[in-house]
């Protein structure tokens, strides 16, 4: 027996779960959104629904991040082995790709008129 396909009208309505942040959650994101104190205890207040009294005592305490260092460092190389006096070696990757494959379909051969 052949099930037959429910449409989306016969489904029950999707259930989303809805979990506001943590406090801390809220502040860690409020911090890397904003530099301002005030902006942060906007910003976790609005992302929490709470008010703005009792999130900024959470905001203040909360250790600030550390700025992340920019340009400081030199990017990381891969070298390969090689002679000290000798620059590395570059090394390209290439992906190699197969020709289509063409499959021809052979019908009958045209009628020309002999028997």
């Amino acid at each position: 027996m052949k099930k037959t396909p429910k449409s989306h009208a016969d489904l029950p309505p999707i259930r989303v779960r809805r979990e506001p942040p943590t406090i801390a959650e809220a502040v860690a994101a409020a911090q890397d959104l904003a530099d301002d104190v005030e902006q942060q205890v906007e910003i976790a207040a609005g992302l929490i629904g709470l008010p703005v009294d009792e999130i900024r005592p959470h905001v203040l305490s909360a250790p600030r991040p550390k700025p992340e260092p920019r340009f400081e460092r030199a990017p990381e190389r891969i070298l390969s082995p090689s002679a000290p006096n000798r620059a590395p070696r570059t090394v390209i990757v290439e992906r190699r790709t197969r020709p289509p494959v063409v499959v021809e379909r052979r019908g009958r051969p045209p009628f020309d008129g002999r028997r």
